[in-house]
């Protein structure tokens, strides 16, 4: 297939790598992002790997708490450019959008946008007459419901990046600590929970690409086997929040931090949202 100028522009903003190494990823890959990024990895390039939150181009992401701090929302209200996105009237649509979301608890996007706006309309009407208003395609994208004993959110200044954390434990100290936990998540981007939950496609392809490297660098095929196993464990030291070292404190995992806070402490569930 034809690979389009546009193509290797978008896969450069995705990676980071040059121009042409992008563009002779994508010809080998025949035009599929994902071949691309694992060819660009396994010569060498220093690629991270695919997160799992959805990433977009402009807009604004909004996570809130209810009062009692047992439910938290996260949303994306996205646009076509930054001057948009950082509009206030454009931000204020989209806190709206959020406070509906937890005021009513919207399980799903699409209850989310069946809700009254106000108006006479509903969110997504509203969001189709903004559309018309500003101009611009105007879309809410992602949204999710998180529930649990505490619930903790983090607005990155800017509302590029939010976060929202769910614990299994309520107190003071849980709320203290949760607050360190969401912005450890807004900043290391980890892709699940624990490692058995990250997708056997991801894991399947970073023993791939570390048997591969592990090759080029001139490993026998059976050494290469564990040395892709070894790379794939600090893998999920990376990707698995409660393996993850705690940025406060690298002698600490998550997990250690959070039981050294209250025996038994953990986090339940948790959801970052990220615009590139």
């Amino acid at each position: 297939m034809a690979i389009t100028a546009s193509m290797v522009n978008e896969l450069r903003q995705k990676t980071n790598a040059g121009m042409m190494d992008c563009k002779n990823a994508l010809v080998e890959a025949e035009g599929d992002f994902e071949k691309a990024i694992d060819i660009l990895r396994k010569k060498g390039q220093k690629i991270a790997a695919k997160r799992e939150d959805r990433d977009a181009t402009e807009g604004v992401v909004l996570a809130k708490a209810n009062a009692a701090g047992n439910k938290g929302v996260i949303l994306v209200l996205n646009c076509e450019t930054d001057f948009v996105a950082k509009n206030d009237s454009f931000v204020a649509v989209a806190q709206k959008m959020a406070d509906i979301a937890i005021e009513n608890g919207a399980a799903s996007l699409d209850a989310l946008k069946a809700l009254p706006f106000g108006d006479g309309l509903t969110i997504a009407e509203k969001v189709t007459e903004q559309t018309g208003v500003i101009g611009e395609k105007i879309d809410l994208s992602e949204y999710a419901l998180i529930s649990g004993d505490t619930v903790i959110v983090y607005n990155h200044p800017g509302n590029r990046l939010a976060s929202v954390v769910a614990f299994n434990k309520a107190g003071e100290k849980i709320v203290e600590a949760g607050k360190e936990v969401a912005m450890h998540v807004a900043a290391m981007a980890p892709i699940a929970l624990t490692r058995d939950e990250i997708p056997q496609a991801t894991i399947d392809r970073e023993l791939e690409v570390g048997k591969d490297l592990a090759i080029q660098e001139g490993k026998p095929a059976d050494m290469a086997e564990k040395i892709a196993q070894g790379r794939l464990n600090k893998f999920f030291k990376e990707a698995a929040l409660l393996e993850q070292e705690y940025m406060n404190d690298n002698k600490l995992s998550i997990a250690q931090f959070l039981n050294g806070v209250e025996k038994e402490l953990t986090v339940s569930t948790f959801k970052r949202i990220s615009l590139s």
